[in-house]
């Protein structure tokens, strides 16, 4: 989406020539919301459908609804490249934009979102970081402002896992699972969570690191292929390193239907460019594939021309789902604080009590595309479910019925690690019990 775009989007008007500012009368009434994108640099292929998906949904709350109870919806788009000192700079630039400043910030990117913290917390700003960033983050008593709904990377890797268990039979004793992930922050993130499972589950678990950008496996996938030779690969990738281990992978003859991505190693940019030889890969998802469901058919109706072309793919589905989160956290605080733009400490209220009910998922047109989520003072995952979906060569399909993580040993690995963090950090964890 493109600049004079977003302005007849947010505005309404014609005055396309100027910036995203409405006229005087209007700019008292809305609600602004920084969009952090990455249209181009090295993840372009995957950052612009999530742009689109996530400007889409916002243009159409403002053209269906007049925006979120009769208050309009701004949105700015600032380029990241995927880069965290740029996403820092996009932060600050955008922080006190629209009379209330931001409501909330989702970096698209786990070390975007690691060196926002501190800042978004000291701002009082919440971020929305929706199946990425720091999974202790979970714990919504030592990190107030961050929210990592539907499920995190922790939770992800033991859906996979169990799935895994559920194809072998209901026993993963002397299997061997490789992980190859991106040598980051991200990449790291389900290590933990996977040895802890390897030694519950009594496989074997070996790693194998990919440097950025993730242009060069040859050996990494010799080495899967030819020597160790595991029953299943799980993959942490992201942009170009997923659509190539993909094509390394079927060289190396590694059967693809064992060959299971995190959710962001599962998008068409992904098994597009592998051709014929990605058919049968499989990846996690915390939403349904495809483009069916009722809002869907709103957005094509209302935005007409105007829809993305990336309409309906996997990562604009995201960034629509991303828009739609953030849209009832604010609705939800203006149910408490009244119809006017909230503030960032407003719509973190408005986060930390969402409870996206099947009612409410009927509401907004998303039956069977998303599951529930309720958040509280406590947690801040809201105890989202998983699935499993499958390249068919052509588009992707539900491979799985939904999944429910382990959450006694996810949340007890939750606060372990986020009682660290507030011990290095001298934060005293809120009492959620005084809460309201």
């Amino acid at each position: 989406m493109r600049f004079r775009d977003l302005c007849v989007a947010t505005l309404g008007a014609a005055v396309l020539a100027a910036p995203i500012v409405a006229a005087p009368a209007l700019a008292q009434n809305e609600q602004f919301i920084p969009l952090l994108v990455y249209r181009t640099g090295p993840y372009a292929p995957s950052g612009i459908p999530l742009a689109d998906g996530l400007g889409d949904y916002l243009k159409l709350i403002n053209a269906r609804d007049g925006g979120i109870n009769g208050v309009k919806i701004v949105f700015e788009e600032c380029e990241t490249q995927y880069n965290n000192d740029r996403g820092v700079e996009c932060y600050e630039r955008l922080k006190g934009n629209g009379p209330t400043g931001a409501s909330a910030f989702s970096p698209f990117s786990t070390g975007i979102t690691y060196a926002l913290i501190d800042r978004a917390t000291a701002d009082k700003i919440p971020i929305l970081s929706m199946g990425y960033g720091r999974a202790d983050a979970s714990d919504g008593r030592v990190f107030p402002y961050v929210f990592t709904m539907p499920a995190t990377y922790w939770s992800q890797a033991d859906a996979l896992i169990q799935y895994i268990k559920g194809q072998e039979g209901g026993s993963l004793k002397g299997k061997k699972i490789a992980l190859v992930y991106h040598d980051s922050a991200y990449g790291k993130e389900p290590i933990s969570t996977l040895e802890r499972l390897a030694k519950e589950d009594a496989f074997s678990l070996s790693l194998f690191p990919v440097a950025h950008p993730g242009l060069e496996q040859k050996a990494t996938w010799l080495q899967i292929g030819r020597q160790l030779r595991p029953d299943w690969v799980l993959m942490w990738g992201w942009g170009v390193m997923n659509s190539t281990a993909i094509k390394e992978a079927a060289a190396v003859g590694f059967p693809m239907d064992h060959f299971v991505g995190v959710w962001w190693s599962g998008a068409e940019p992904d098994v597009v460019p592998a051709g014929a030889a990605a058919k049968g890969y499989k990846s996690g998802a915390f939403h349904a594939p495809g483009a069916d469901s009722k809002v869907h058919g709103q957005i094509k109706d209302l935005l007409g021309s105007e829809v993305s072309d990336n309409f309906g793919t996997v990562l604009y589905n995201r960034g629509l789902i991303n828009s739609a989160i953030m849209v009832e956290a604010i609705n939800t605080a203006m149910a408490k604080y009244g119809n006017k733009p909230m503030t960032g400490e407003q719509v973190r209220w408005g986060f930390e009590n969402l409870n996206l009910t099947p009612e409410r998922i009927e509401e907004l047109g998303m039956t069977g595309f998303l599951e529930p989520i309720k958040i509280t003072c406590a947690d801040h995952e809201g105890g989202g479910k998983l699935m499993v979906q499958q390249w068919n060569g052509e588009s992707w399909e539900v491979a799985s019925d939904w999944i429910e993580p382990n959450r006694a040993p996810i949340r007890a690995a939750y606060e372990a690690s986020a009682a660290k963090y507030a011990a290095e950090k001298g934060i005293t964890p809120r009492d959620c019990s005084k809460v309201e």
